[in-house]
């Protein structure tokens, strides 16, 4: 039996790069504890939830895998709260009643604007799409034993701690161009703190991104139900190759750590995908519950 996943946001960029690996390569954790992973030869089953599923129908590298079955295509939009309520099922379908990782890379393509810098539209693209995923995790897999490992990416430098640790070069550039999609993924991290029983000592996130009653909507996750999470923090990502690919025997490409860093500028998106499944899902032990920033 391979790893099951469900992928939101996969349909490029480092959420796409991290399922061509693990459909290439998977790791089953048999005993349905955080114990143990071992590599198996057939690849993980991962379901996508694509606003368009023709996004990957030139794609020589994907479609050998949906023709075996072993990558599943499900329309839908995750700000659409029934929509991933579908990915959900299928998901489940794919893996006879389990899911075991459920990877969250959704983030905007924002505008540039001549005095805000780049704004997106709509402005909680991550933030409600993140809320709609926890609201409708079905029932058979919200008990704490049945959850599937969720690894979510947000970005370095979006709250104040952070922030400070940015070379001071990258601090005005992140305030003012980055500052809308940022303020997005700084309430994405809200709602994580509230599903892992974090203590939040940040800003309280902008009503328009993050209603107040949001933990009272239906379905809403209670605060610490879901503790099994990964949060990766990426530093400014380029489209560069993967150094961890290319690095030497013993050198690891790029820094990981738990934790805020200090300096650094850049991580390429490939090499935040291979984080996702060298690091996150091959040593979950390592970091379940953990924020961890990737940078060169």
């Amino acid at each position: 039996m391979s790893t099951n996943v469900f992928a939101l946001g996969a349909s490029k960029n480092i959420g796409y790069y991290a399922a061509l690996r693990l459909l290439g390569t998977s790791y089953l954790d048999h005993a349905k504890t955080n114990a143990h992973f071992s590599a198996i030869a057939q690849g993980a089953t991962v379901t996508f939830l694509l606003r368009r599923t023709s996004v990957f129908d030139d794609d020589e590298k994907i479609q050998p895998y949906i023709k075996q079955g072993k990558a599943r295509l499900i329309a839908g939009d995750a700000l659409v709260l029934e929509d991933v309520r579908k990915g959900w099922q299928a998901a489940l379908e794919a893996g006879n009643g389990s899911v075991d990782f459920v990877i969250f890379t959704i983030g905007g393509y924002p505008n540039f604007h001549i005095t805000k810098g780049l704004v997106l539209e709509p402005a909680d693209i991550c933030t409600r799409s993140l809320l709609n995923l926890f609201r409708t995790v079905p029932a058979p897999i919200r008990a704490p034993d049945a959850q599937p490992r969720f690894i979510v990416v947000t970005s370095r430098g979006i709250t104040r701690d952070s922030h400070k640790t940015l070379p001071l070069a990258m601090r005005a550039f992140y305030s003012f161009m980055l500052g809308s999609p940022h303020a997005d993924k700084l309430s994405a991290e809200r709602v994580l703190a509230h599903c892992m029983g974090r203590k939040w000592t940040d800003e309280e996130p902008r009503p328009e991104l993050l209603p107040k009653d949001w933990s009272s909507l239906p379905d809403a996750p209670a605060e610490g139900e879901f503790k099994k999470i990964v949060i990766i923090r990426p530093s400014l990502l380029s489209d560069g190759s993967c150094k961890a690919d290319e690095a030497k025997p013993g050198k690891p490409g790029y820094k990981a750590i738990a934790g805020e860093i200090e300096d650094g500028y850049t991580v390429s998106r490939r090499d935040t995908a291979h984080f996702i499944v060298t690091g996150a899902v091959q040593n979950w032990d390592e970091w379940e519950g953990k924020g961890v920033c990737l940078v060169y």
